[in-house]
């Protein structure tokens, strides 16, 4: 996990562009916390921070390629590509040769001979640019999925990149200026693909490639999602899945430093616990698991429209069932309304959300799990690829002619407006006009989606269901998991989001899928034997969220000092009257978590508009 930086400019000299480079590596910092390095030439500056992870000693970058003595390409580099080592010696049967055991080098080396296919052959989470001296050209390259941020923002004569918007931020060619569309990604749960919240800047879209030459721009895809036909069997297709997840957790277990899992106690991360600690039981070590929860919690738990059981039993549970050396890490109201907690988890991710005590404590978590460990395997995503939210499988949902999520969120009584629209002005909501925005984004995913001939009608509905959880909500998870561990200096993985175990349940029959009647039928089924049966027959329950009065309570307080501020910024955007109907009423509908939603939006925009210096241009 690092930090990525460059600048690229045909028509001036940047070879005395280091403090330029080393203002967006100290903007960043937190992604390399061992090195840091500039690198400059006539036309290109590149930068990059470091978290050693493989080859503490050899991997430093910027890394040169050389031949005959002189550089020909420059690389900087984030993430893990778990297929090293085999890309290592197919590498070196072409001929090529390394100077260090690092997977940079193998990165390197792959775009050497690949040259811009080179992403075709990696499998991993990254992001990279290489400067080509040979052609002058660079080269930025993005994984299948988008685990690893890569922003740009596009000049006349080049380009500037960094993993962060705050990097970007930091150049003295771009602004922090955010107009109607990029609000709109800032309140959406369905993202545009290749968006960003500023104005002056990009995401490069995951499984692409950008090439920047003089006076021609090249953005090309090397990756994308598509249907096949399935051929196994329901008992072939368990066994298959569970020989995949074997066989990706062990690569994911390659690091030179100490590593843990994250661990709810739901079924996804027990299964990768449960695996993981299958193979370092192999070498005679026990597994590292972290769990998070809340002062009273469990004891006081009350099931809500989402959450049936609380995560801490069953996540003790699982840790002395595989026998794993557990950290049980406890908040409380006073941890979650800290106001630097706070300010850390809204400038890790540089916009607001509504998240609010989910923020913060997945911060405080990976602070905790920083402490001991400097890689995490996750158990995210599980439900992305194993159909596990309760919206696939609510007929309604599913058929509504949108995003099932957001045709959910007319359900809650909090959301009428939508999630985290509440408090907000309807003339300002009229000019955001989210229905519009989700309308088109939904109907440019349903032409995206790849679907095989002689699909029934329903299992061709299920397969757009999966397309767009896959390639539009989970780009915001992706976002928000990888800020906020990177914040800490944390390398959080993702064992299931592997291309290969995506592709092949992407094509697995939905009826498959669901075959026992419930949520994730197939996973389930492929690790029953490693997991005490309480997990495996639990239900499918989401991140944890306080349910202390004292939070909504401090929320309020909050509330209260933002409208008595007469020179708050997010005022002008607000429905006054919603707003006081809220401070008047404390113990009202605004006690319930999506009600909560509200108010944590507002007073997260209010402190973003004024910590970045924001101009809204609406």
């Amino acid at each position: 996990m690092c930090g990525i930086a460059g600048w690229v400019d045909f028509g001036r000299d940047l070879s005395g562009a280091g403090a330029t480079i080393d203002a967006m590596n100290e903007a960043q910092k937190h992604r390399g916390t061992d090195a840091r390095g500039v690198w400059c030439a006539a036309n290109v500056a590149i930068g990059h921070t470091r978290t050693s992870v493989i080859d503490l000693a050899g991997g430093i970058q910027p890394m040169h390629a050389e031949e005959d003595g002189r550089t020909i390409a420059v690389l900087t580099y984030s993430g893990e590509v778990f297929n090293f080592q085999e890309l290592r010696g197919e590498l070196e049967r072409r001929g090529h040769h390394f100077r260090t055991r690092s997977d940079t080098e193998v990165v390197l080396r792959s775009y050497l001979e690949w040259g811009a296919d080179c992403g075709k052959h990696l499998e991993g989470m990254y992001a990279f640019g290489v400067w080509d001296l040979r052609t002058q050209t660079l080269l930025l390259v993005r994984d299948r999925f988008g685990i690893k941020p890569l922003f740009y923002s596009l000049q006349p004569d080049g380009v500037i990149f960094s993993s962060e918007p705050k990097a970007l931020l930091t150049h003295p060619l771009t602004k922090a200026t955010v107009d109607l569309d990029g609000l709109r990604e800032v309140f959406s749960t369905a993202k545009r693909p290749g968006e960003a919240v500023f104005r002056d800047q990009d995401q490069l879209r995951p499984g692409h490639t950008l090439s920047i030459s003089q006076g021609r721009v090249i953005d090309r895809t090397y990756w994308e999602l598509a249907a096949t036909e399935h051929t196994d069997d329901l008992p072939n297709t368990i066994s298959h899945t569970r020989q995949l997840l074997e066989d990706i957790v062990l690569g994911q277990l390659t690091a030179d430093v100490p590593l843990c899992t994250l661990l709810s106690g739901g079924l996804d991360s027990s299964a990768v616990t449960a695996v993981a600690a299958s193979w370092l039981r192999k070498n005679g070590e026990r597994v590292r698991s972290v769990t998070t929860t809340y002062v009273g919690y469990s004891e006081n738990f009350k099931p809500d429209d989402t959450r049936d059981t609380a995560d801490g039993p069953f996540a003790d549970e699982l840790a002395q069932h595989v026998g794993a050396e557990h950290l049980h890490l406890v908040l409380d109201t006073r941890d979650l309304m800290d106001p630097e907690v706070r300010l850390a988890a809204l400038t890790a991710q540089d916009m607001p959300t509504t998240a609010g005590d989910m923020d913060a404590s997945h911060l405080l978590m990976m602070r905790a799990t920083r402490e001991h460990s400097v890689v995490a395997l996750t158990g995210e995503v599980g439900d992305e690829v194993f159909g596990g939210f309760r919206w696939m499988h609510d007929e309604e949902l599913v058929r509504s002619g949108t995003f099932p999520w957001i045709a959910n969120e007319k359900r809650v009584p909090g959301c009428v407006k939508g999630q985290g629209r509440g408090l907000f002005d309807d003339g300002f909501l009229k000019k955001l006009d989210m229905d519009t925005y989700y309308r088109e984004v939904f109907a440019q995913a349903q032409r995206e989606t790849p679907h095989q001939d002689g699909e029934s009608e329903y299992e061709s509905l299920m397969r757009t269901v999966r397309y767009v959880k896959l390639m539009r909500w989970l780009p915001m998870l992706l976002e928000r998991g990888d800020r906020l561990a990177a914040a800490c200096g944390l390398e959080a993985r993702l064992p299931f989001l592997d291309h290969r175990l995506v592709e092949y349940m992407y094509n697995t029959p939905w009826s498959y899928q669901s075959f026992d009647g419930r949520e994730k039928s197939i996973l389930r089924a492929a690790v029953k034997d490693l997991l005490p049966a309480s997990v495996v027959e639990r239900r499918k329950a989401p991140y944890p969220v306080t349910q202390d009065p004292a939070y909504t309570e401090a929320l309020h307080a909050l509330l209260a000092e933002t409208l008595a501020d007469p020179a708050a910024p997010i005022r002008p955007l607000l429905d006054q009257r919603a707003v006081e109907e809220v401070y008047r009423h404390p113990k009202g509908v605004s006690q319930d978590w999506p009600s909560r939603m509200n108010v944590e939006m507002v007073l997260q925009m209010n402190t973003w508009l004024r910590h970045y210096g924001i101009t809204l241009d609406i």
